[in-house]
């Protein structure tokens, strides 16, 4: 069954208001459309911790810069209802931006500690504009359980910390990234990729398992991990933007990963003109 599209705030809140009455826990999975199995994958696991599950299709322009992508990120509207029925979502949230940035509006949220660094620092004003439109959707859809993929980790990070310190309620539930049966992350950003770039773009994949196992081999030199990826990135003749590894919960900078820790090691590099980042987990 195709589901409910919400085009208004109105809508929305009159949708949760029947399901609150019927006393049906709700799973809200936040995505800004051009849908892949990742995505489904956290449509599906909703559905097995909640008993209604709601998306949302909306590219955020707030979290866009000036240079950014924003007028030809990729979009299928009709191909993502398709994507969403299949996997048992009962209702898409998909509203014009001028629902929810309307004339007058002025509210931001800033997520001051986990946003630095990293993407935070390269995409200036990008987590400004993912806290907020997240925040306006955990506030809206009051959901049992919001559910995010981990391959963009840093913003998984901000999304618990603004659920955490604003008291909205919801279980935030971050999914293993899906990958490409070679490796490479599920991305909607890969549609902007060549045949020759999609084959290059599979150094962040190596580049990662290659620190794990240096790891693995006794090397806890947070350097020396880098210095792995670094050395796939060349090779396959991408432009770096940042290789770092950071503690997973904190996101703090780490010089060596300690015995038990758990780390993160994060990539971000462009692929001809395409921005991809990934991450893989460290230690633990």
């Amino acid at each position: 069954m195709a589901p409910r599209v919400l085009r208004t705030v109105p809508e929305v809140k009159a949708w949760v208001a029947t399901l609150q009455k019927e006393g049906r826990r709700l799973a809200l999975v936040p995505t800004m459309g051009f849908l892949h199995e990742g995505h489904v994958s956290l449509m599906r696991e909703g559905g097995r911790r909640a008993d209604v599950v709601a998306a949302s299709i909306f590219v955020n322009p707030t979290q866009f810069g000036p240079r950014e992508d924003l007028a030809r990120y990729p979009r299928d509207f009709e191909g993502d209802l398709g994507r969403c029925a299949s996997a048992g979502v009962e209702a898409v949230f998909a509203p014009e931006p001028a629902a929810m940035y309307p004339p007058g509006y002025q509210t931001y949220v800033d997520v001051t500690d986990v946003s630095q660094g990293l993407c935070g620092e390269r995409r200036p004003g990008h987590f400004r504009g993912v806290a907020t439109i997240v925040t306006q959707l955990l506030s809206l859809f009051r959901p049992a359980v919001a559910l995010f993929g981990e391959k963009d980790y840093q913003q998984l990070q901000v999304i618990r910390a603004l659920n955490r310190d604003l008291h909205l309620g919801a279980d935030i539930v971050g999914m293993p990234t899906v990958r490409e049966a070679d490796g490479l992350a599920m991305s909607s950003r890969n549609a902007y990729l060549s045949a020759d770039e999609r084959q290059r773009a599979l150094a962040l994949s190596k580049g990662q398992r290659a620190a794990q196992a240096l790891l693995a081999s006794g090397t806890r030199d947070t350097g020396a991990l880098v210095d792995a990826v670094r050395r796939e990135l060349k090779a396959a003749d991408l432009r770096e933007d940042y290789v770092e590894v950071r503690d997973a919960e904190t996101l703090s900078p780490l010089g060596t990963v300690a015995p038990g820790q758990t780390a993160r090691v994060l990539v971000a590099a462009f692929c001809g003109a395409t921005r991809l980042i990934d991450n893989m987990p460290l230690g633990g």
